[in-house]
């Protein structure tokens, strides 16, 4: 049995995913083609633009951003301070790990202010058109908006197993800890201390409850959705998975998605 065919048995009336490895595709399910709500999936691809910002020097990860005393640091490390899904500030900047849409969507403004270019035509242009994404678009929120299939997420997921559009010292920045030690939610999983993030890629590290497998190695990050998407990608295996459904996350994911990502390891050994 192909480690996919698990979702066979998921409570989803539609589902597509495929399994990446720096060869390509290794293993698929479903319409590759479909296109699917992302929910928050949406801010890998946002950070990702916002790393094509800094490399290209448009932006810089210490300017200010945000409420007073913010950065673009943190913003995409959600610790400016700002609610989840209204620009109104409930933290001061640095001081706790607040997960945050509205801090994306000022993010993704800060990018079409000082680039001059529309920003859902800034991400076109800097991710989507390199990697052949072609169903891709942000029709909506930069913090979880975004619409794409799991074909495009798959080119998108073989750029993070190995970097071509950011600087090997960029992307590591990106997927190691940012404000490290503090403590935060995890929407759908509670409190947890640490809750450790990256520049838009959040980190299993030692996590648990979590919503990758217990084999994922600490070093796995990526993002999963409200919709009933996520993306990881776990370096030390050298895979990543993505999965997009067509039903809200809730309990139904909790066991389904862990057991996934296992038989995923377990079946496609480094």
């Amino acid at each position: 049995m192909h480690s996919l065919d698990l979702i066979a048995g998921w409570p989803v009336d539609n589902a597509s995913a495929t399994v990446v490895s720096e060869a390509g595709v290794v293993d698929r399910y479903g319409d590759l083609d479909r296109v699917y709500e992302l929910a928050s999936v949406t801010k890998l691809l946002v950070a990702y633009a916002a790393l094509v910002a800094i490399e290209e020097e448009a932006i810089d990860l210490e300017q200010q951003a945000g409420p007073d005393g913010s950065t673009v640091r943190h913003l995409l490390a959600h610790t400016s301070g700002l609610a989840f899904g209204e620009q109104k500030v409930q933290a001061a900047p640095g001081s706790k790990r607040i997960y945050s849409s509205a801090g994306f969507e000022v993010l993704a403004d800060t990018i079409a202010q000082d680039t001059g270019i529309a920003f859902t035509d800034y991400l076109d242009e800097a991710v989507f058109q390199p990697l052949g994404m072609t169903s891709s678009t942000l029709p909506g929120s930069a913090g979880h908006g975004a619409r794409s299939s799991a074909s495009d997420l798959s080119a998108f997921a073989a750029e993070l197993l190995a970097p071509t559009l950011v600087s090997p010292s960029t992307f590591a920045a990106a997927t190691s800890v940012q404000f490290e030690g503090l403590s935060g939610i995890l929407p759908g999983y509670g409190s947890h201390k640490p809750n450790d993030w990256g520049l838009g890629f959040e980190l299993r590290d030692s996590k648990s409850p979590h919503w990758t497998g217990a084999d994922n190695s600490v070093r796995t990050f990526g993002h999963f959705g409200q919709s009933g998407t996520f993306l990881w990608v776990d370096p030390d295996a050298g895979l990543a998975t993505v999965v997009l459904t067509d039903l809200a996350f809730g309990e139904w994911a909790k066991p389904l998605w862990p057991e996934l990502s296992d038989e995923v390891l377990h079946n496609n050994p480094r």
